[in-house]
């Protein structure tokens, strides 16, 4: 039997049945901005674990992503990436009919490790 977390939008229901009124805010995970047309800039953040992978691949399937041909990544906020999400970044960057090109900036030295460890090469990770 597998065990789920509740989603934030169940965790506040819940809060509003007990009356509570702390409600969990919905983090972001994922911001894109457009930059001359063909250059996204995808900003990510945060911890990137399996919990967030459902939503970090619909993020990564943004109409404005599918339309530029270079990703600017800042993953300056990214405090944990693990390899499934990496992965997902990855497949999304290359399963497309035209790849594009990944430049990622800002990450940690950990983070960076599991770029390497998904196939995103130091040609594609800045240390700046």
């Amino acid at each position: 039997m597998e065990v789920s977390s509740p989603t934030v939008e169940e965790a506040a229901m819940a809060a509003v049945a007990r009356g509570s009124h702390s409600v969990p805010a919905r983090r972001t995970i994922a911001s894109v901005t457009m930059v001359h047309g063909q250059r996204a800039e995808l900003t990510l953040a945060g911890d990137l674990g399996a919990g967030v992978l459902r939503e970090l691949e619909e993020q990564l399937d943004d109409p404005r992503l599918r339309a530029a041909r270079e990703w600017v990544v800042d993953m300056s906020e990214v405090t944990r990436l693990d390899l499934a999400c990496a992965y997902a970044l990855l497949r999304a960057a290359v399963e497309r009919p035209e790849a594009v090109r990944l430049v990622v900036h800002g990450a940690r030295r950990e983070v960076r490790r599991t770029l390497r460890q998904a196939g995103i090469g130091p040609g594609q990770v800045s240390r700046g």
